[in-house]
């Protein structure tokens, strides 16, 4: 999970969990610390995910119940449109309505607040993978999420 804040406003980039080690027994799923973001609930103004994995994903439903648990207004998710359908299967399963899910696709910037927000195709082991370009007016920073070096990519 990846936390951009400019002029008081934060973009989530990817809400990943992680899978306990061996020695970690009777734990299920490792969950990063939400403390800062449920804080800050209303001035975050989008989640972007990468691609669909557990280890970018996984940890949304629980991110999004931190931040509905204090009464915030959920913000928007961004995705391809594989991660969105990914997303939408995996609130319903936690019993999560209240978002707005929007399929995005590269060359076509969106705003997250004072951030123009772009997709960039990247080539990894699952469809709709894409790094995040964030744009603001001090610069751009690249998030690439996970990528491979493919001579052949599918799409």
């Amino acid at each position: 999970m990846t936390v951009l804040e400019y002029e008081d406003r934060i973009v989530v980039v990817d809400t990943g969990l992680m899978f306990p080690t061996p020695d970690q027994l009777g734990i299920d799923l490792v969950l990063p610390d939400f403390a800062y973001l449920r804080d800050r609930a209303d001035d975050i103004e989008a989640i972007v995910l990468t691609h669909g994995h557990e280890d970018h994903v996984g940890a949304l439903p629980f991110l999004l119940r931190e931040l509905r648990a204090g009464g915030s207004t959920l913000p928007p998710i961004y995705a391809g449109p594989l991660p969105i359908e990914m997303v939408r299967s995996k609130l319903d399963e936690h019993k999560i309505k209240e978002v707005t899910l929007e399929a995005v696709h590269p060359g076509n910037p969106f705003d997250g607040g004072p951030f123009s927000i772009e997709m960039v195709k990247m080539a990894h082991s699952i469809p709709d993978a894409f790094a995040v370009a964030l744009t603001c007016e001090l610069g751009t920073t690249l998030i690439t999420g996970d990528y491979k070096f493919d001579q052949t990519p599918v799409d």
